[in-house]
C-alpha cells in the first residue's frame, strides 16, 4: 500500500528522565523538516522526586500551549539493572505523557533501539553517534549543538517519528524503496541501506529554520 503524503506536523520530542528531561520541536511538511527548538530541561537541583516530576509537568503544558505541537513522540520501553531507576524513569514518562493528554496531543511511544535503527542504522548505537549523524545531516553548527545528549536524544526521538509518517518517494526517480532513491540521487554511499537510506535521502531535503 502505497504511502500518503505528509502534510504538515509539529512534533514534540521528549527524551523523558528524572534529573534532566530532553525536549525537542519539529516542523514537517512534505519531505521538509525543520529545527523549531531543542533543549535540556534541568531539574537536578530541585529536592525529592515528586517536587522534580511537578517541574516537568508544568514545564511541558507550557511548552505545549507556546509551540502546540500537533503530536507527541517519547522514548518508552526503557530498561535498566537498577530497579529503582526503571522506575523513576516510568514516572518521567508518564508525566510527559499526561501533559500531552492534558491538551489532546496525540501520543506515540518509540523504543529506543527503534529510535536508534532509524537515526543510524545500528539499533546499538551510542548517544554520541546519534548525536553525529543528526548533526551531519540537520547542519547544526557546533556552538548550537548541547552540551547534554538528552536534547539530541529528543531530537531524534522526534526525527524518528517523522520518518514512521511515510515519506513519499520521488516518482520521477522511478525507485521503488528508500535505499534505490537514496542511491539515485547520490543522497547517500552505496554502503547505507535500509533506515540509514532512508534518513539520508530524507535529510538532504532538510532546511533548518535561522
Amino acid at each position: 500500500m502505497q504511502n500518503k503524503l505528509v502534510h504538515h506536523h509539529r512534533i514534540l520530542g521528549i527524551d523523558p528522565g528524572t534529573l534532566f528531561m530532553g525536549w525537542a520541536i519539529l516542523d514537517t511538511e512534505g519531505q521538509q523538516v525543520s529545527i523549531v527548538d531543542f533543549d535540556v530541561l534541568d531539574v537536578h537541583k530541585l529536592e525529592g522526586q515528586y517536587p522534580r516530576l511537578q517541574r516537568e509537568f508544568f514545564f511541558l503544558c507550557d511548552l505545549i500551549d507556546r509551540y502546540k505541537p500537533t503530536t507527541l513522540a517519547i522514548e518508552t520501553q526503557f530498561v535498566d539493572k537498577n530497579p529503582q531507576t526503571m522506575i523513576k524513569i516510568v514516572h518521567a514518562q508518564g508525566v510527559a505523557i499526561a501533559a500531552a493528554l492534558s491538551r489532546d496531543i496525540p501520543v506515540n511511544e518509540y523504543s529506543p533501539m527503534k529510535i536508534k535503527m532509524a537515526i543510524t542504522g545500528n539499533g546499538h548505537s551510542s548517544k554520541q553517534q546519534v548525536a553525529g549523524m543528526l548533526q551531519r545531516f540537520l547542519h547544526i553548527p557546533d556552538e548550537q549543538m548541547p552540551k547534554k545528549l538528552d536534547a539530541t536524544d529528543a531530537l531524534a526521538i522526534a526525527y524518528c517519528h517523522f520518518l514512521q509518517l511515510g515519506l513519499p518517494i520521488n516518482r520521477e526517480s522511478g525507485a521503488k524503496d528508500w535505499t534505490t532513491f537514496a542511491k539515485r540521487k547520490g543522497l547517500t554511499d552505496k554502503s547505507l541501506t535500509g533506515p540509514a537510506a532512508q534518513l539520508a535521502a530524507a535529510l538532504a531535503t532538510v532546511k533548518k529554520k535561522k
